[in-house]
């Protein structure tokens, strides 16, 4: 039994097929995709933090049309291992440990509370509205753009940027979409080349002006890390809130009791976050090379051949979610997979929590009696699991 990533009925709906395979075993091999899927919780797990499994990072092909993406990915902390990886991620993490996280606080809870009150004009107006394009896009795009330092008028171009980037990440992606993810790469590297510069001359209270004053003694970071440190830093930020928002209002607004729960009780905010992450995973594949030979779940991965953990399988696995197909705002604990595990944890959890967060919050408050419109809208792609509509009345 395998899975089709292109069958629209399955991106609808990975879930059962998820459960199908677990029944079968934890680790099978899938000829679309061309490399072995991790199904249980249990060896998703131990691909994400097996060290003989890692981020090894092959240019894009042709080398000479792929330039600007594939610099981005060779100087990324994603796609680094020891000693590059525990480099970056010691200067990285100083520079987000400058209170950065708690700083937006403030500012993603009066987003969020803004955009919300427009929503409610429109649905007053109008009769409905889109959730995403009133809520979930724009709120991650200006509090990036406000952690970055990009000044507001430039924030436009930074969603484009990030929607034909992470379009690369697919499989079977067709060569204008490729070619247009080199663009933004190249767009936004040069962007982010001349906002450092300036953060040289003049700093500000924002990531890039830390990023590049962080030193380790000597070391710092080079100006081409520093770029792919900004552009990880929309492509994961923006993808993961817009569509844990997107997602997970979906699920609430069909799950009426939670969403009614969490009307009921702001303070279950904290959990909730959480398993909106575990019960419709914004990110659902994450691939590992192997180094030397290693067994996950029985499975034999030999050195460069590839596995994935598919972490929407691993959130609905029984062995460690009680009833893993209901959605349960109070579940506790959670140790969902969404933000990774291991060394490649995310480093830009605790603000995506913050903003989806701050999302919800200002939607129950203002919103309590939010209900679907029509039917929504999905992105036709498997890796990254989205809505492109979400209609709201």
């Amino acid at each position: 039994m395998s899975f089709d990533p292109a069958d629209p009925a399955f991106v609808a709906d990975p879930y059962p097929v998820f459960a199908a395979l677990r029944a079968r075993g934890e680790v099978h091999w899938n000829e679309r995709l061309g490399l072995a899927v991790a199904v249980s919780h249990a060896a998703c797990s131990a691909v994400l933090r097996e060290r003989s499994l890692g981020r090894l990072w092959t240019d894009k092909e042709p080398v000479a049309e792929f330039a600007a993406f594939n610099l981005l990915h060779r100087n990324s902390l994603l796609e680094n291992e020891p000693p590059t990886h525990t480099r970056l991620r010691r200067l990285i993490a100083a520079a987000f440990g400058r209170g950065h996280t708690e700083r937006l606080r403030s500012t993603v809870d009066a987003l969020a509370d803004r955009m919300v009150a427009d929503l409610a004009d429109r649905i007053a107006a109008d009769g409905h509205a889109d959730l995403l394009t009133g809520l979930a896009a724009p709120l991650p795009i200006e509090v990036i753009g406000e952690l970055l330092g990009v000044p507001a008028e430039d924030r436009h171009r930074l969603r484009p940027w990030s929607n034909a980037i992470v379009k690369m990440y697919e499989y079977g992606l067709p060569a204008e979409q490729a070619a247009a993810a080199e663009r933004a790469a190249r767009e936004f590297a040069d962007y982010l080349r001349e906002l450092a510069e300036r953060r040289a001359v003049e700093p500000g209270d924002d990531l890039v002006s830390d990023l590049v004053a962080v030193r380790d003694g000597t070391d710092r970071l080079t100006t081409d890390e520093l770029v792919a440190t900004g552009v990880l830093l929309l492509m994961a930020g923006h993808e993961a809130t817009v569509n844990v928002v997107g997602n997970g209002v979906l699920a609430l607004l069909r799950h009426r009791d939670q969403w009614d729960r969490l009307v009921a009780d702001p303070a279950l905010l904290p959990t909730a976050v959480e398993e909106l992450i575990r019960f419709d995973a914004p990110l659902q594949l994450f691939e590992r090379t192997a180094t030397e030979p290693v067994r996950v779940a029985g499975h034999l991965v030999e050195p460069g051949d590839k596995i994935a953990a598919l972490l929407g399988a691993a959130a609905r696995d029984p062995l460690v979610f009680d009833d893993p197909d209901r959605l349960d705002l109070g579940r506790a604990p959670n140790p969902h997979l969404g933000f990774g595990a291991g060394i490649h944890y995310c480093v830009g959890a605790p603000l995506a929590r913050l903003e989806v967060a701050g999302a919800l919050r200002a939607l129950t408050t203002r919103l309590p009696g939010l209900r679907p419109a029509a039917e929504p809208e999905r992105r036709p792609e498997f890796v990254i699991r989205g809505l492109r509509t979400l209609p709201v009345c």
